[in-house]
């Protein structure tokens, strides 16, 4: 007989507590095995794929960890010491660019720019926060990094979990399968399944959206000869991952820069802003319809509250884990919500009796 409906709510909850505490207390001792185990979640169905083509599990692994080596040895020699140089050059440019807005505007708008005026503080003043400020972070985030995520991490202990896991990823599965409650394993699975689903459409999904409007915007705005193009577009295809935020924020800086740039080239300009408004459609009516889907079901407002709430409590690894546990919450939270629309409490005695 299966136990109380109380006391097997006792139970998940005490597990719920004991998984958080553990997630805090352990913090980023724990880093190097979330970001194996998201890589290795990632890199599943490809191997899958291999599999199905007459690979054995062991030589899919082995394939695709080659491959992930030889992009990450390709990124760190060609494309992460330009973007690094280019997002110091933009934050030691800061003041500058400030200048050149505060002239523009003394220009055009010579009333609201007077000496001592509160706009033109204002833009002194962000200039100067942004260079002192702008370095302090990247200096502070640089030895965080270095000080978290070290080299025997990024090099070794990251893809050693990586492709252990990729390896052993269904028999996993399996054993844990095992593990259910037979009481609820019906149950479990399907929302495990949904979970999963969820996941591969928005992670795996939006992932590759993120990458291709990076890569497009990176390389498009350098094509035109915008300042700081590459790290822009960097900036926008990775904060795509927040639904309208990588576009907006991405735009803005682009738009914004191009406007000092090529003043009087209008050209250039609408270039620019052509970049994004093609890049906006391409994600909206090709790239998400095909590589997201419909079905998410993670709402813009739900991961920016999951990402600020689980950054705050546990740092960078409550960041990594926080669009998982929103969405694994989301399903969670729409069963329940099915259940009690099937439920007495929801229909009432009367209505059920009429039934």
């Amino acid at each position: 007989m299966a136990l109380p409906v109380h006391q097997q709510v006792k139970y998940w909850g005490i597990a719920t507590a004991v998984f958080l505490i553990l997630l805090w207390w352990l913090g980023d001792v724990i880093l190097p095995f979330v970001l194996g185990g998201a890589i290795a979640y990632m890199l599943d169905p490809i191997a899958d794929r291999l599999q199905r083509w007459g690979m054995s599990r062991v030589w899919a692994t082995v394939v695709i960890t080659i491959v992930g080596l030889l992009f990450f040895v390709v990124l760190a020699l060609a494309v992460i010491p330009t973007l690094v140089n280019q997002a110091a050059g933009l934050v030691e440019s800061a003041p500058k660019i400030a200048n050149n807005l505060q002239t523009f505007l003394t220009e055009r708008f010579p009333s609201i720019m007077d000496e001592g005026s509160v706009v033109r503080r204002s833009l002194v003043s962000i200039g100067e926060t942004i260079q002192s400020r702008g370095g302090e972070v990247m200096n502070g985030l640089l030895s965080s990094v270095s000080g978290i995520v070290n080299v025997l991490v990024l090099f070794v202990i990251v893809p050693v979990v990586a492709f252990y896991l990729l390896l052993d990823w269904d028999n996993m599965i399996a054993k844990i399968d095992k593990l259910i409650p037979r009481d609820h394993v019906a149950t479990v699975r399907q929302i495990a399944r949904d979970i999963d689903a969820t996941l591969a459409g928005f992670i795996r999904g939006q992932g590759t959206v993120c990458l291709i409007l990076g890569v497009y915007y990176a390389g498009a705005l350098a094509l035109v000869g915008l300042n700081f193009g590459l790290v822009i577009g960097a900036i926008a295809g990775f904060l795509t991952f927040i639904p309208y935020v990588g576009a907006v924020v991405g735009g803005a800086l682009a738009i914004g820069l191009a406007l000092f740039q090529f003043w009087g080239e209008w050209v250039w300009i609408l270039a620019v802003a052509a970049i994004f408004f093609s890049g906006q459609f391409a994600e909206g009516n090709i790239l998400t319809p095909k590589l997201v889907g419909e079905s998410v079901g993670l709402h813009p407002v739900w991961l920016i509250f999951a990402l600020s709430a689980f950054g705050a409590l546990f740092g960078f690894v409550g960041l990594l884990v926080a669009v998982p546990v929103a969405a694994s919450l989301g399903v969670v939270i729409r069963y329940a919500l099915k259940q009690y629309k099937h439920s007495l409490l929801y229909s009432g005695l009367d209505r059920n009796q009429e039934k």
